[in-house]
Protein backbone atom coordinates (compact mmCIF):
# COMPACT_ATOMS: atom_id res chain seq x y z
CA UNK A 1 0.00 0.00 0.00
CA UNK A 2 1.07 3.56 -0.68
CA UNK A 3 2.55 5.04 2.55
CA UNK A 4 0.92 8.40 1.76
CA UNK A 5 -2.50 6.73 2.03
CA UNK A 6 -1.96 5.43 5.59
CA UNK A 7 -4.41 6.93 8.09
CA UNK A 8 -3.46 7.97 11.62
CA UNK A 9 -5.01 9.85 14.53
CA UNK A 10 -4.10 13.53 14.61
CA UNK A 11 -5.86 14.52 17.83
CA UNK A 12 -8.62 13.75 20.31
CA UNK A 13 -10.64 16.65 21.70
CA UNK A 14 -12.84 16.50 24.81
CA UNK A 15 -15.46 19.22 25.07
CA UNK A 16 -18.07 20.27 27.63
CA UNK A 17 -20.47 23.12 26.92
CA UNK A 18 -21.90 24.84 29.99
CA UNK A 19 -23.65 27.90 28.59
CA UNK A 20 -23.62 30.83 30.97
CA UNK A 21 -23.86 28.56 34.05
CA UNK A 22 -20.47 29.09 35.75
CA UNK A 23 -20.94 26.33 38.35
CA UNK A 24 -21.47 23.78 35.56
CA UNK A 25 -18.33 25.12 33.87
CA UNK A 26 -16.23 24.59 37.02
CA UNK A 27 -17.61 21.05 37.35
CA UNK A 28 -16.73 20.42 33.69
CA UNK A 29 -13.16 21.59 34.25
CA UNK A 30 -12.79 19.20 37.20
CA UNK A 31 -14.32 16.37 35.19
CA UNK A 32 -11.99 16.70 32.18
CA UNK A 33 -9.02 17.01 34.53
CA UNK A 34 -10.07 13.75 36.27
CA UNK A 35 -10.58 11.88 32.99
CA UNK A 36 -7.44 12.94 31.12
CA UNK A 37 -5.07 14.12 33.85
CA UNK A 38 -4.55 17.51 32.19
CA UNK A 39 -6.34 20.80 32.91
CA UNK A 40 -8.60 21.99 30.06
CA UNK A 41 -8.84 25.50 28.66
CA UNK A 42 -11.98 27.61 28.82
CA UNK A 43 -13.82 28.55 25.64
CA UNK A 44 -15.28 32.03 25.30
CA UNK A 45 -18.13 33.53 23.29
CA UNK A 46 -17.31 35.66 20.29
CA UNK A 47 -20.79 36.93 19.48
CA UNK A 48 -23.55 38.58 21.44
CA UNK A 49 -26.75 36.52 21.56
CA UNK A 50 -29.16 38.54 23.63
CA UNK A 51 -31.89 35.87 23.81
CA UNK A 52 -29.46 33.48 25.53
CA UNK A 53 -27.85 36.14 27.71
CA UNK A 54 -24.43 35.77 26.05
CA UNK A 55 -21.95 38.56 25.43
CA UNK A 56 -18.45 38.50 23.92
CA UNK A 57 -15.76 37.28 26.31
CA UNK A 58 -18.08 35.22 28.53
CA UNK A 59 -16.71 31.71 29.33
CA UNK A 60 -19.24 29.11 28.11
CA UNK A 61 -17.34 25.80 28.03
CA UNK A 62 -14.04 23.97 28.29
CA UNK A 63 -12.02 21.72 26.01
CA UNK A 64 -8.86 19.63 26.03
CA UNK A 65 -6.87 18.41 23.03
CA UNK A 66 -4.62 15.35 23.32
CA UNK A 67 -2.20 14.00 20.73
CA UNK A 68 0.03 10.93 20.18
CA UNK A 69 0.23 8.24 22.90
CA UNK A 70 -1.97 10.03 25.43
CA UNK A 71 -4.71 10.37 22.83
CA UNK A 72 -4.59 6.67 21.91
CA UNK A 73 -4.70 5.50 25.53
CA UNK A 74 -7.63 7.77 26.37
CA UNK A 75 -9.46 6.86 23.18
CA UNK A 76 -9.40 3.15 24.05
CA UNK A 77 -11.08 3.92 27.39
CA UNK A 78 -13.63 6.22 25.75
CA UNK A 79 -14.57 3.55 23.19
CA UNK A 80 -15.05 1.05 26.04
CA UNK A 81 -17.59 3.40 27.58
CA UNK A 82 -19.57 3.16 24.32
CA UNK A 83 -19.36 -0.68 24.45
CA UNK A 84 -16.89 -0.65 21.52
CA UNK A 85 -19.72 0.29 19.16
CA UNK A 86 -20.22 3.43 17.09
CA UNK A 87 -22.96 4.41 14.67
CA UNK A 88 -22.35 5.39 11.02
CA UNK A 89 -23.75 8.82 11.90
CA UNK A 90 -20.74 9.40 14.19
CA UNK A 91 -18.48 9.63 11.09
CA UNK A 92 -18.46 12.63 8.76
CA UNK A 93 -17.26 12.88 5.14
CA UNK A 94 -13.89 14.44 6.02
CA UNK A 95 -12.48 11.71 8.28
CA UNK A 96 -13.67 12.98 11.64
CA UNK A 97 -15.44 11.00 14.35
CA UNK A 98 -17.66 12.59 16.96
CA UNK A 99 -19.68 10.98 19.74
CA UNK A 100 -21.11 11.88 23.10
CA UNK A 101 -20.78 10.15 26.44
CA UNK A 102 -23.93 10.88 28.48
CA UNK A 103 -22.51 9.89 31.89
CA UNK A 104 -18.82 10.05 32.73
CA UNK A 105 -19.10 7.14 35.18
CA UNK A 106 -19.32 4.80 32.14
CA UNK A 107 -15.64 5.49 31.38
CA UNK A 108 -13.38 2.78 32.88
CA UNK A 109 -11.10 4.08 35.63
CA UNK A 110 -13.23 7.16 36.42
CA UNK A 111 -15.13 7.12 39.71
CA UNK A 112 -18.24 9.04 40.64
CA UNK A 113 -17.63 12.31 42.46
CA UNK A 114 -20.57 13.84 44.35
CA UNK A 115 -19.32 17.40 43.86
CA UNK A 116 -19.46 16.97 40.06
CA UNK A 117 -22.68 14.95 39.89
CA UNK A 118 -23.75 13.25 36.66
CA UNK A 119 -22.41 14.99 33.58
CA UNK A 120 -21.65 14.15 29.97
CA UNK A 121 -19.08 15.24 27.43
CA UNK A 122 -18.43 15.34 23.70
CA UNK A 123 -15.48 13.49 22.10
CA UNK A 124 -14.11 14.45 18.68
CA UNK A 125 -11.42 12.42 16.91
CA UNK A 126 -9.57 13.92 13.94
CA UNK A 127 -7.91 11.55 11.47
CA UNK A 128 -5.13 12.52 9.07
CA UNK A 129 -2.89 11.26 6.31
CA UNK A 130 0.65 12.21 5.44
CA UNK A 131 0.59 15.43 3.45
CA UNK A 132 -2.30 17.06 5.32
CA UNK A 133 0.16 19.72 6.49
CA UNK A 134 -0.29 21.59 3.20
CA UNK A 135 -3.63 22.85 4.51
CA UNK A 136 -2.09 24.56 7.57
CA UNK A 137 1.45 25.53 6.59
CA UNK A 138 2.45 29.18 6.47
CA UNK A 139 3.83 29.27 2.94
CA UNK A 140 1.93 28.11 -0.16
CA UNK A 141 -1.19 26.81 1.58
CA UNK A 142 -3.20 24.48 -0.61
CA UNK A 143 -6.43 22.54 -0.49
CA UNK A 144 -6.14 18.82 0.09
CA UNK A 145 -7.06 17.05 -3.18
CA UNK A 146 -10.32 15.10 -3.14
CA UNK A 147 -8.60 11.76 -3.83
CA UNK A 148 -6.34 12.26 -0.77
CA UNK A 149 -9.14 13.12 1.68
CA UNK A 150 -10.43 10.52 4.11
CA UNK A 151 -13.89 9.24 3.22
CA UNK A 152 -16.49 8.02 5.70
CA UNK A 153 -15.93 4.38 4.70
CA UNK A 154 -12.14 4.68 5.03
CA UNK A 155 -12.54 6.19 8.52
CA UNK A 156 -14.89 3.35 9.53
CA UNK A 157 -12.46 0.70 8.25
CA UNK A 158 -9.54 2.35 10.08
CA UNK A 159 -11.44 2.44 13.38
CA UNK A 160 -12.61 -1.18 12.98
CA UNK A 161 -9.08 -2.45 12.34
CA UNK A 162 -7.22 -0.29 14.86
CA UNK A 163 -9.57 -0.50 17.86
CA UNK A 164 -11.64 -3.65 17.06
CA UNK A 165 -14.85 -1.63 17.10
CA UNK A 166 -18.23 -2.51 15.70
CA UNK A 167 -19.92 0.06 13.50
CA UNK A 168 -23.59 -0.81 13.88
CA UNK A 169 -26.78 0.61 12.54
Amino acid sequence: MNPMKLISIEKVTLNIGAGKDQTKLEKGIKLINNIAGHPPVKTFTRKRIQEWGLRPGLPIGCKLTLRKKEALELLKRLFESKDNTLQPGNFDNEGNISFGIPEYIDIPGVKYEPEIGIMGLQVCVTLKRSGFRIKHRAWKKKVIPRKHRISQNEAMDFIKKTFNLMVGE
